[in-house]
């Protein structure tokens, strides 16, 4: 990853935007943690296919990438990294300075979902609101999962990564519930004028997408709803950590399909580089292009 695609600016429509770094997280196992349910020939066909040797593929290093709006009135972000999950996290606050914006100037957090590399940055090193003049956003049924005793059985995850799935919400989403506005997760919502909520449940039981529009031009936020872009390929390969691999076919095919029919650009929270790009069709799924720029 070089070190000129973070902080990166583009605009949709007349709103400006920003895509800035929190940092990286170097995934071990990758082809079992994203593709857990694929047959074993066929995926490893299918990591030849796309330059990856199966039997040397042992880390995928994830970018954890926010995404500013600034709108004709608010200044907007889209989830907030992972905060302190791992000695390369945590970047947040120093790169959105970087990129001209100070803590109080973000007026709405928007978090997609409750897994730690999304609210980790909701808080500060003393547990304390780390925007402390916005309004949090979090789908209902979000919070109402992880701030409970979440039933984390249906994860092809070991047991120490279903303990820190559990922790980082209860200790993060309780220090921000006075900011917080829970919104309904099955329906599509409108946040701030522009940009809106769009359900997107099955990686986790609430978790939701973001389209941004302004004029004629449009964003669609996927979040977690793709991990790798192999997933366009296999819309049916799920990962470990999906909680429900069958609603989760259901919203990738809805909103891929969305992406690739309206030629809509898309940020996939966790691809290479930027996690910005185009999605076509190819034969009976899609594939992806990603957007280059300086």
């Amino acid at each position: 990853m070089t070190s000129n695609e973070f902080p990166y600016r583009f605009t949709v429509g007349a709103f400006d935007c920003l895509v800035v770094q929190d940092g990286t997280f170097a995934y071990p196992y990758p082809a079992q943690l994203f593709f857990a349910n694929a047959p074993e020939a066929e995926r490893r066909q299918t990591l030849r296919a796309h330059a990856i040797d199966p039997d040397q593929w042992d880390e995928y290093v994830s970018p954890y990438p926010s995404v500013v709006i600034e709108t004709n009135d608010q200044t907007i972000l889209i989830d907030t990294g992972a905060g302190d999950l791992a000695p390369t996290t945590g970047n947040l606050q120093s790169n959105l300075r970087t990129g001209g914006f100070d803590a109080e100037d973000i007026d709405t957090v928007v978090l997609t979902h409750g897994h730690p590399d999304h609210i980790g940055g909701c808080v500060d090193d003393d547990g304390k609101p780390a925007f402390p003049d916005a309004r949090y956003v979090i789908p209902d049924s979000e919070w109402e999962f992880w701030t409970s005793e979440p039933d984390l059985s249906d994860l092809i995850v070991d047991e120490e990564i279903k303990t820190l799935l559990r922790e980082v919400p209860q200790k993060v989403l309780p220090a921000v519930e006075a900011q917080l506005d829970r919104i309904d997760a099955d329906t599509e919502t409108e946040i701030v004028p522009g940009v809106r909520a769009l359900p997107a449940p099955g990686h986790s039981p609430g978790h939701m997408a973001v389209s941004v529009a302004s004029e004629d031009d449009r964003l669609l936020h996927l979040a977690d709803t793709v991990f790798h872009p192999i997933h366009l390929e296999h819309p049916d390969w799920h990962a470990a950590l999906d909680h429900d691999p069958d609603q989760l076919v259901e919203t990738r095919t809805r909103l891929l399909e969305e992406a690739a029919t309206e030629s809509i650009p898309v940020l996939a929270y966790h691809f290479p580089s930027r996690g910005l790009g185009q999605i076509s069709r190819s034969r009976e799924a899609w594939e992806w292009r990603p957007i280059e720029g300086n």
